[in-house]
């Protein structure tokens, strides 16, 4: 990071900003996307994941002033020195702080009026994965040298293409903030908190069905983007132009415990406190399990009381169903010594090149 960086956005400390808990009426400002691209759009399977919805456009979500709220709780003393990760995928993250030191962030993301916004956009009723992941902030920082360089080197690049009648890659993709990957989780909102007045680039790139990569734009300050990101590869591309993009992704997984949970922990475990990690994820996917045989129950007990027989073969698929839900989480509870922290395998990626060709896909799970 810069030694003289300082934010697009001063950082106000949390004394001199507005106080109070997180008023949806204040602080929502939410207006629908002007479109949601579907799964099939992506030529993608209809029936992979738990909706049809694959990605949005950006849509206004949060006021001014609840940015800035986020802002000093995220660029906190107590958040930087405590909460700070790296990897092989991303620079600069921060992960795991929201439940000890950003109570307005935690509020916003458990609150029921955000929670009814994001389901709506994602096509289905999301709850918050866990504590840990209110929220991850992706962080990418250069000084105003850095930026006045990238710009030119854009401006020259984007001259001489002209001039030659040349079409390739925009010159910001070689250097992503956030390399190709899939999310460990089944839906995400990335949120901008910076200024993006003088942004170049900065969309999202997905990897459709067929192997062509397509970019969804980049939200602007307060904006956000809905993403089933566990089923779709998709990268953050580099923005120019700006000393700053912060942007703050909340992972969101289904209330209905009957649908699937494909959550998986490749791409978090190795940047997260194992010891919460597995803590929260343990505790929701045991309610998860809680709640099925609970169901299964009632229904056993109902059916005895008719006095029907009892579905032997229905009973024995439920209990494979479960069998497989344990066995996928025991799984992904890696013993802490085999884990090397800051080093995400490609396990993640859902394609595989032949030879540095031809595309193939795998299926998740």
């Amino acid at each position: 990071m810069p030694p003289n960086w300082k934010p697009v956005i001063e950082p106000t400390s949390v004394d001199k900003i507005a106080t109070g808990d997180f008023d949806p009426k204040k602080h929502i400002q939410y207006e629908p996307p002007s479109k949601v691209h579907t799964m099939k759009d992506l030529n993608l399977p209809e029936n992979t994941g738990i909706s049809s919805v694959a990605v949005s456009e950006p849509f206004p979500l949060f006021s001014t002033d609840a940015i800035h709220r986020m802002r000093a709780e995220v660029l906190s003393k107590d958040v930087w020195d405590n909460c700070q990760y790296s990897s092989n995928l991303a620079q600069c993250q921060l992960r795991g702080f929201a439940s000890k030191y950003a109570p307005f962030v935690y509020d916003t993301w458990k609150h029921p009026e955000t929670l009814a916004i994001i389901s709506k956009v994602a096509g289905v009723e999301l709850v918050t994965e866990m504590d840990f992941e209110i929220a991850h902030i992706n962080i990418s920082v250069k000084s105003d040298k850095q930026r006045e360089e990238e710009v030119q080197a854009f401006v020259d690049k984007k001259a001489f293409d002209e001039d030659e009648g040349i079409a390739g890659c925009p010159w910001e993709d070689d250097k992503p903030i956030v390399d190709w990957h899939t999310d460990s989780y089944p839906f995400v909102c990335v949120t901008m908190l910076s200024d993006c007045t003088s942004m170049i680039g900065g969309e999202t790139a997905l990897r459709k069905g067929n192997g062509e990569i397509v970019k969804v734009r980049g939200p602007g300050m307060g904006c956000a983007v809905v993403l089933q990101g566990r089923y779709i590869e998709h990268q953050a591309l580099r923005a120019l132009g700006t000393t700053e993009r912060i942007t703050m992704v909340t992972s969101f997984r289904p209330r209905c415990p009957n649908l699937p949970d494909d959550t998986v922990l490749t791409t978090v475990r190795p940047i997260s406190n194992l010891s919460e990690l597995y803590s929260q994820y343990s505790e929701y996917r045991l309610e998860i399990l809680e709640e099925r045989v609970r169901a299964q129950l009632r229904g056993f007990r109902d059916n005895k009381r008719d006095g029907k027989k009892l579905n032997v073969q229905a009973m024995k698929d439920f209990i494979r169903k479960q069998e497989e839900f344990l066995r996928d989480m025991n799984k992904e509870m890696i013993s802490e010594e085999l884990v090397t922290m800051g080093s995400i395998d490609d396990s993640h990626l859902l394609t595989l090149k032949d030879d540095g060709a031809k595309v193939k896909r795998r299926r998740v799970k």
